[in-house]
């Protein structure tokens, strides 16, 4: 598995230039050159790295991780998952993606029974964001190493759920239909919010960033993700009837709804809350039982109040600007 993969993004890497039909070059939020952070950015900056990965220093605790190394990664700057998860659409994106995975039972069991999301919110966050950072910038060495931890966590998580039907079901996180339902909740969870919430159109739209994203998920055993956006519904579709909400359930959406952060930051995670549900498709909500503003009410308001997030920390990107740093110097991006 690591061996063709490693394959693969070297040929990859090689054929830069025809991976969209067009001579690559860096997107303009990278190429266009941009005042440094003010020392207000700068330190309001630190404050949202230190929020979201724990990280005292306020810088990410896996820059090494992306900037090391001497081989290309899964992705290139004009590519669309680079585009998808560099952008602050993803933080609407991962509280949906948390609401979709708490409807499955088997996904909820396991991050009732297995996760510290209770004690240490914040902690389990970055573990999350840990994976999917160094997975879209990293190197494939990185990627790899990243992909171990996580099969190595999901070896400890495994346990017995009731099914919507009431049946008793053995289960391990590994297990192929959750890992699925996994990939699929957080594949169309960070489309959605993108497309409704973000400016920056998506290389090859919908299609492609499905089609590439399925990479992502081959070093944790999973090798039938969908290709598509059509083939991306059409599996959410088979998981309809293996939805259910039960008290559980309830206690798990009422914590997403209200989880302990600091005071400063709830105003902001409320309304990506409401834009994380309005996105959702009426099934689902019917089933959170949350009560949804309009799509077109919070649109608005979610996207603006996105760019002031994003000016107010400053346009520097540590984390996309070593990953080019690292492609330029082995000669795979200009």
């Amino acid at each position: 598995m690591q061996t063709r993969l490693c394959r693969a993004s070297r040929s990859c890497s090689r054929n830069s230039r025809a991976a969209l039909g067009v001579r690559p070059s860096v997107p303009e939020s990278l190429n266009k050159p941009h005042r440094p952070n003010t020392k207000l950015q700068s330190a309001l900056a630190r404050r949202f790295v230190r929020l979201l990965s724990g990280s005292e220093t306020g810088k990410p605790p896996w820059l090494k991780q992306v900037a090391d190394g001497e081989e290309a990664g899964l992705y290139l700057p004009n590519q669309a998952p680079w585009i998808v998860h560099a952008d602050f659409a993803t933080l609407v994106g991962g509280v949906r993606a948390l609401l979709m995975q708490a409807l499955h039972p088997g996904s909820l069991t396991g991050v009732r029974q297995h996760s510290r999301y209770k004690d240490d919110p914040l902690g389990r966050l970055a573990g999350t964001i840990r994976w999917l950072t160094v997975t879209t910038f990293g190197p494939i060495e990185s990627n790899l190493k990243e992909a171990n931890r996580v099969n190595r966590l999901h070896t400890r998580v495994k346990g017995e759920y009731q099914t919507s039907t009431g049946e008793s079901r053995h289960y391990q996180a590994a297990d192929k239909d959750l890992l699925l339902w996994v990939h699929v909740a957080f594949m169309d969870s960070f489309l959605r919010s993108h497309q409704n919430y973000s400016k920056r159109p998506i290389p090859g739209g919908a299609d492609d960033y499905v089609r590439l994203w399925a990479a992502s998920d081959k070093p944790l055993g999973l090798d039938d993700a969908p290709k598509n956006e059509k083939e991306l519904l059409e599996t959410l579709a088979t998981f309809e009837s293996q939805l259910v909400v039960t008290e559980e359930t309830r206690d798990v959406i009422k914590w997403i709804k209200n989880p302990p952060l600091p005071t400063l930051a709830k105003p902001f995670y409320r309304l990506f809350f409401f834009a994380a549900l309005a996105s959702m498709p009426q099934s689902y909500q019917n089933l959170i039982g949350e009560r949804a503003l309009p799509l077109w009410f919070v649109k608005s308001q979610t996207t603006n109040l996105l760019r002031i997030m994003r000016f107010a920390i400053g346009h520097e990107s540590p984390i996309e600007e070593a990953s080019v740093a690292r492609l330029r110097r082995i000669g795979a991006w200009q």
